[in-house]
């Protein structure tokens, strides 16, 4: 049997440990090129996601909020996603407001702690850089007192839910012990090559969603051009990205594929229900030379212990 818990046929939400329903498949954003995010909003909504997962600092809020408009359907039924930047730390609520008026909503699901890493505040510049090219952060604050900021915002009323996004197992010890909420959701680059087994276990033992962004490696990338991927998709008469999607999804992850493709978005929603044994071919595969791969990695200058 698998060690995580599976998603049932037809199972469509996970539940946050607010009680709240969240869509085990959402639309990611990141990377999609100007000029076709709120068409892939739209397209993606059309065909049934109810979930999308957006950032300040992806700089196509404004477009994701056209595609939210166009699509029709009633705010109520969305689940909609956003980040604070690390330039925000201070005060995430401005950042929040921000990214509420660009996406033309009066409140999110859920919003979370981009990355673990404080950035100096300089006007607009969304990368702070020291002189030597290094990246400009705010060593007088730390995540802890990020998320003392954090906590304050569901009662505004413009998140629903709170969280983070790229903390480690240590990170989020040392948030736990100092608290009063635990973290709704933790969103980790997380695929096949780079399953985060203890990182999924940890979480799952403290009540925080996992949720993978990448899950599909990269566009065109070695994850969904692996032999072991593409004969399970075989077997299934399905495309790659729906095994690693639904590999995901088995764990009790939260899957985030990005695509621009109206045929890709409506495939990459389609759940198949993967076998024990492709389960654990898929959990060790990342133990074979050369299939260990983390793909986002910035350099900000302070160890995130991975």
């Amino acid at each position: 049997m698998s060690q995580y818990p599976s998603v049932a046929p037809g199972q469509s939400t996970f539940k946050l440990n607010t009680g709240a329903e969240i869509p085990v498949v959402g639309l990611g954003t990141w990377q999609s090129p100007p000029g076709e995010v709120a068409k892939a909003v739209e397209a993606a909504i059309k065909a049934g996601y109810r979930h999308i997962d957006a950032a300040w600092i992806y700089g196509n809020e404004e477009e994701v909020g056209q595609g939210i408009k166009a699509s029709g359907v009633a705010r109520s039924e969305l689940f909609v996603t956003t980040k604070i930047w690390g330039t925000y730390h201070r005060q995430p609520e401005a950042c929040l407001d921000e990214s509420l008026q660009k996406l033309g909503l009066e409140y999110v699901d859920l919003v979370l702690v981009h990355w673990p890493v404080p950035l100096e505040k300089r006007g607009d510049e969304k990368i702070p850089l020291n002189p030597d090219g290094s990246r400009a952060l705010d060593r007088d604050w730390t995540p802890e007192q990020t998320w003392e900021q954090m906590e304050k915002l569901p009662a505004t009323g413009k998140a629903k839910a709170i969280g983070v996004s790229n903390w480690s197992v240590p990170y989020l010890e040392r948030l736990l012990a100092k608290a009063k909420t635990v973290p709704a959701a933790n969103q980790v680059e997380l695929h096949p090559f780079l399953p985060q087994h203890e990182l999924v276990k940890f979480c799952q033992s403290k009540g925080i969603l996992m949720q993978a962004y990448s899950p599909l490696g990269s566009s065109g990338g070695p994850v969904l051009q692996d032999e072991l991927v593409q004969s399970i998709a075989k077997a299934h008469s399905a495309d790659p990205a729906q095994v690693v999607v639904s590999w995901a999804a088995q764990r009790g992850v939260v899957a985030l594929p990005k695509s621009v493709t109206p045929s890709r978005i409506e495939t990459n929603h389609k759940l198949i229900t993967l076998t024990d044994d492709e389960m654990l071919k898929l959990n060790e595969l990342h133990q074979q030379e050369g299939k260990s791969i983390r793909l986002v990695s910035p350099n900000w200058g302070v160890d995130l212990e991975w």
